[in-house]
């Protein structure tokens, strides 16, 4: 009777432990998505083992430094040495965050997961250390269809993209630079990128359209068909006409939400004609009070929902446009007209107040069409 009682004593203890002490990673039921926190002073990275069966995949390195790694595995060895083991890994989605990382450990594990069925790639949160070392003739690229960068500083300087470029395989659909340190690119080092359809430079209020034009590297981006530049400082419309007539793109579909928008452009600045594909402008949250000059003669939809546009806009200011939205603006929503000086009323509609705040500055959407066609 007294060994049941200590044995019972034990179990309640481990599973006292067991319920205060999580595990850095955690697979759900179906294998289909697993995510670590290494958030502990000694993380035990061989937990992230109980990810190989996941398709879905999440790694947090609780802002600690990576470079210790570099003396557990050799940066430097040739990957083809894994590649039946990686090309039999089920992970299609990869995001890795919250640490410092030595550039030659990314390389590394970069030229392994070229060896995989990885697709998509999200990599947040993060400062890259040290120089790019330079890859060998024979190195593969990782065939990624989206990749996303959002906080992610690079020691490298303006040569960070195109030396990234060399561990990717040209194919790239989907690429997102959100919260950047810099983007302001070497253009002569970067290679062109000739599948790119989708480009998001959102939450980097400090770009602007002088910004833009030097992040546009002119014609380095020949398929490109949808632009988002929430948050970027952009003024008007007609400067970001420039900056894209400059880089030599034809958009299909551009959001400048959540910019403060002038409705008049400069008077000096020159005419610009934009891309007769252009076919849908999203100005919504920008704060307008009336249409802004210098939009497309057509096109198919024009977002101008949560503005403070206080009438309908006369037709004689908008272009041809088949699909105009102007939900959330006062002059639909009685005793929401503009704000009087002094007042505390903003002139903004309270539901369009409410998605601000639910959506943070803009959010970091990336338009991933064709990006996820993976089995």
């Amino acid at each position: 009777m007294e060994r049941a009682s200590c044995l019972w004593l034990l179990l309640l203890q481990l599973v006292h432990v067991s319920a205060t002490t999580p595990e850095p990673c955690e697979l759900d039921d179906e294998d289909f998505r697993c995510v670590c926190n290494f958030s502990e002073p000694q993380p035990d990275w061989s937990e992230a083992f109980q990810c190989v069966a996941a398709i879905e995949v999440e790694i947090r390195g609780g802002g600690r430094s990576l470079e210790p790694l570099l003396k557990r595995v050799d940066a430097n060895a040739d990957p083809r040495q894994y590649a039946d083991t990686v090309k039999a890994l089920r992970v299609r989605r990869l995001t890795v965050g919250g640490a410092q990382v030595p550039a030659q450990l990314l390389v590394g594990a970069l030229r392994v997961l070229a060896y995989s069925r990885l697709k998509e790639l999200t990599l947040e949160d993060l400062e890259i250390t040290g120089t790019m070392p330079p890859l060998p003739l024979e190195a593969e690229g990782l065939a990624l269809s989206s990749l996303r960068l959002r906080n992610v500083s690079w020691a490298t300087g303006r040569s960070w993209l195109a030396e990234l470029q060399q561990s990717l395989h040209p194919g790239l659909k989907a690429l997102s630079i959100v919260q950047a340190h810099s983007l302001a690119f070497s253009c002569e080092q970067v290679r062109a990128f000739p599948d790119l359809t989708s480009l998001d430079l959102s939450d980097n209020p400090g770009l602007g359209e002088r910004g833009l034009i030097a992040a546009l590297c002119p014609h380095k981006f020949p398929a490109l068909q949808n632009l988002a530049l929430r948050n970027t400082g952009m003024e008007t419309p007609t400067g970001v006409c420039a900056a894209l007539a400059a880089a030599g793109v034809q958009l299909r579909s551009l959001d400048l939400s959540h910019n403060s928008l002038r409705a008049t452009a400069n008077p000096s600045a020159p005419r610009c004609v934009w891309s007769s594909a252009l076919n849908s402008l999203n100005l919504s949250f920008a704060g307008l009070e009336l249409v802004p000059k210098g939009l497309p003669a057509k096109l198919s939809v024009l977002d101008l929902s949560c503005n403070r546009l206080n009438r309908a806009p006369h037709p004689d200011e908008l272009p041809k446009v088949d699909n105009l939205i102007v939900d959330g603006n006062p002059f639909l929503v009685p005793g929401s007209a503009l704000p009087q000086e002094g007042s505390s009323n903003s002139g903004v509609v309270p539901a369009c107040a409410r998605s601000t705040l639910s959506v943070g500055v803009s959010g970091t959407l990336v338009l991933l069409q064709g990006a996820r066609g993976f089995a």
